[in-house]
């Protein structure tokens, strides 16, 4: 964990954040495990991601639902986000993407999201590097930012910001107890990134575009 007047580390006092619109009528291109629906928040404490699991002033673990706004976006910042810079085929084990499904959701009213974007970030006091472009050694200090940000402005309902896997796409967060139920709508029913063509195509499409090669047998 970050110490006290570290660049990871949250100031203290009042963030001033930056909230923006995912608007109504605008889609999520969702990959999760199928044991997931398109819709259902990820309630697990065990997680290890950039801005999850984090915890309320309670300390309940608030469930929390990630996207992205392209199917490129959503698989980039999953099952091939460890898929490394480097010339020369990259092998890709078809197991990573076993009992994993793409679906698509819909916000059916306004969405009011903190903006992590490079502008925004300026007024919160934290740069990209420190926040989004940091490697997995750094989660516990995002994730208290993450943290820091749901309690001090309570009518955020997630967070948004350009996606480190994909830079020509937005990644975001939802935080469950502050989406009433049924503002997301289901677009496109969860299909195997292995089984269904429709999901699968796309799937072989991006791995071409990385250099990359799925290998193995299922």
């Amino acid at each position: 964990m970050a110490k006290a007047g570290s660049k990871y580390a949250v100031p203290a006092g009042t963030l001033k954040a930056t909230t923006i619109n995912w608007k109504k009528g605008k889609l999520i291109h969702r990959i999760h495990s199928t044991a997931f629906t398109e819709t259902q928040y990820n309630p697990s404490p065990k997680s290890n991601a950039r801005f999850s699991p984090i915890r309320d002033v309670a300390g309940k673990i608030i469930p929390v639902l990630y996207g992205g706004s392209t199917m490129d976006c959503a698989l980039m910042e999953t099952v091939f986000r460890d898929v490394p810079y480097a010339p020369g085929l990259k092998n890709i084990d078809k197991a990573r993407l076993l009992d994993q499904a793409h679906s698509i959701v819909v916000a059916k009213a306004d969405l009011s999201l903190i903006d992590l974007s490079n502008v925004a970030l300026r007024k919160l006091g934290i740069d990209r590097t420190h926040l989004i472009d940091t490697t997995k050694a750094h989660y516990p200090d995002t994730r208290k930012w993450a943290e820091a940000l749901y309690q001090q402005v309570p009518v955020c309902q997630g967070l948004r910001w350009i996606s480190r896997q994909d830079d020509s796409a937005e990644a975001l967060i939802l935080f469950a107890n502050r989406i009433s139920p049924g503002v997301l709508g289901v677009v496109q029913p969860a299909a195997s990134l292995l089984v269904h063509s429709f999901a699968a195509l796309p799937v072989a499409q991006l791995a071409r575009r990385i250099g990359a090669k799925l290998t193995g047998r299922i």
